[in-house]
């Protein structure tokens, strides 16, 4: 899945673009599950963990967001569960394996409001090692102004002391906290969209400043995302009330810090094992 010039350049630049991510006959029946998901059908009877926008119940100007699809769908389960990407991650960041923190289903209709820049990393402080890097997965041709992932180039190496946080849904300067993280490093703002071919996509690194513009294009944006920590990752409780911790610190034990593989299974590992059961 990854050559050496997809290596190359995402250590040059934080993220890499690459055109085949998953298999194209899966696309369509990828977007029929995203229907579902947004309508509060959930094929497993088990709901996701965040669902931050419902048909006939949200404002239609917000990119719609599900955290944790692969729970609640078996479709979206195989895709972002499969252990080529989890590899894939994990080679990227040098980790033994990869385990799943997260996934998004996102979908950004035609005239949905942007996303705000910001860093995954700057959100975790209830596991460690504090990393999260991550597959996004376009499931529509996407171009430039058309509500596209962008990725601010080389913000992986900037300082990672005191980030700024903007406003995360439909900010009115979505790209404002990157602008201002760029000042404060001294350093020239390089922003990159990333346009691919439905099926296609990126790997980004999770100090990387990312966010997304406004759809302007006339065309649906759906975009499934996998975020990934280390298969040795394991909870902080000094951490548990920062960033999004309040949300998935519920899964942790009584007695121990393990990450549980029910709720963070192990996709990938460099021994050969992988989550029983996925």
């Amino acid at each position: 899945m990854l050559g050496a010039a997809h290596v190359e350049s995402f250590f040059a630049d934080g993220f890499v673009t690459v055109d085949s991510l998953i298999d194209p006959g899966l696309i369509d029946s990828l977007k029929e599950r995203f229907e579902r998901l947004f309508q509060g059908d959930f094929e497993t009877g088990i709901a996701p963990d965040e669902v931050n926008w419902l048909e006939d119940r949200s404002d239609p100007t917000l990119t719609r967001q599900i955290c944790n699809g692969w729970k609640a769908d078996r479709l979206i389960a195989s895709t972002v569960l499969d252990a080529r990407l989890g590899e894939a991650v994990a080679k990227l960041a040098g980790w033994p394996g990869a385990r799943i923190v997260q996934d998004n289903v996102l979908w950004k209709p035609p005239g949905a409001r942007s996303l705000g820049f910001h860093r995954d990393n700057a959100y975790l402080a209830w596991y460690t090692p504090t990393e999260m890097f991550s597959c996004w997965i376009a499931l529509d041709d996407t171009v430039a102004g058309g509500g596209t992932l962008e990725i601010a180039r080389g913000s992986h190496r900037w300082p990672t002391a005191g980030d700024l946080f903007g406003e995360f849904h439909a900010p009115d300067d979505y790209r404002a906290p990157v602008a201002a993280a760029a000042d404060a490093a001294g350093v020239e703002l390089d922003i990159a969209p990333v346009e691919v071919s439905a099926g296609g996509g990126s790997f980004h690194h999770g100090w990387a400043w990312h966010g997304s513009g406004p759809n302007n294009s006339g065309r649906h944006r759906r975009a499934l995302v996998l975020h990934c920590a280390s298969s040795e990752a394991r909870f902080n409780r000094d951490g548990f009330g920062q960033g999004n911790g309040p949300i998935y610190s519920r899964y942790a034990r009584l007695t121990d810090d393990e990450m549980d593989e029910n709720h963070f299974p192990i996709l990938w590992r460099n021994d050969g094992y992988r989550s029983p059961g996925i």
